[in-house]
């Protein structure tokens, strides 16, 4: 399976122009999934009630996205519904079917606890055989959250993680690969938002030994995820049969 990221120097609050470059961007680009950065539409944005859907605009235009390109896609886009906004990441597929995952560990540091609600569930979702645990940015820095329980393949990680931190970004990406022997393709931003935060150049995606297997052509990081070979490391270090049994109360 190809995974083709995109990244995206976001521009600020600006649903229509973003949803531009990204069509531009994948125009001749194939792949089974297109991967965006967290709130693709807008940037990483306090002001809720300015930006976040009420009518399902992003996630139409990911809709749209993925039966022009015959494939998946994903992204996370700020939402309101019921009253509430949420941090949501959408997962398409070329007939319209929907999985979503609302962004369980927000970002105090920024307030982002203050104006979105948390997500109340963990979410995996099966695309062509790989099944894929669905993160946002901040669910980084929580193992326990992402730990394998021998339920998935991959993770997919979408943020925006400023140049500042972004040694702990890079590390930690490799980690989750490495504990939970999978795949873990990490999708970050570039350039300046909105509140002058710089975002360097650092996508990537691990191994389950953290090898780096992403390959970086212009704005798009793409990476082959082969089944077999990750079923063939596992079989070989069975280590997720060594882990400890929980469970989480969210």
């Amino acid at each position: 399976m190809k995974i083709a990221g995109l990244n995206l120097d976001i521009i600020w609050k600006n649903k229509t122009e973003n949803f531009k470059i990204i069509e531009n961007e994948f125009q001749n680009v194939e792949a089974d999934l297109f991967l965006l950065p967290e709130m693709f539409s807008t940037g990483f944005c306090m002001d809720a009630s300015e930006v976040s859907d009420r009518n399902e605009e992003s996630l139409e235009f990911l809709k749209k996205l993925s039966k022009e390109k015959n494939a998946a896609v994903c992204g996370s886009a700020p939402v309101e519904e019921n009253g509430s906004f949420y941090n949501r990441m959408y997962f398409v597929q070329p007939d319209a079917e929907t999985v979503f995952y609302d962004k369980r560990h927000l970002f105090s540091f920024s307030g982002e606890d203050k104006v979105y609600t948390p997500g109340k569930k963990r979410v995996i979702v099966e695309y062509k055989g790989m099944r894929f645990l669905l993160q946002v940015c901040y669910d980084l820095r929580f193992p326990v959250f992402a730990r394998n329980n021998d339920d998935y393949d991959a993770v997919l990680y979408v943020a925006n993680w400023p140049e500042k931190r972004v040694g702990a970004w890079e590390h930690l990406l490799k980690a989750r690969a490495i504990e939970n022997l999978s795949f873990v393709f990490g999708l970050n931003r570039i350039g300046t938002d909105g509140n002058s935060l710089f975002y360097q150049e650092s996508s990537h995606c691990f191994f389950a030994d953290g090898k780096e297997i992403s390959v970086k052509e212009n704005n798009i990081v793409s990476a082959e995820l082969n089944r077999d070979e990750l079923r063939d490391f596992r079989s070989h270090f069975q280590f997720l049969n060594d882990r400890d049994q929980f469970s989480i109360e969210l």
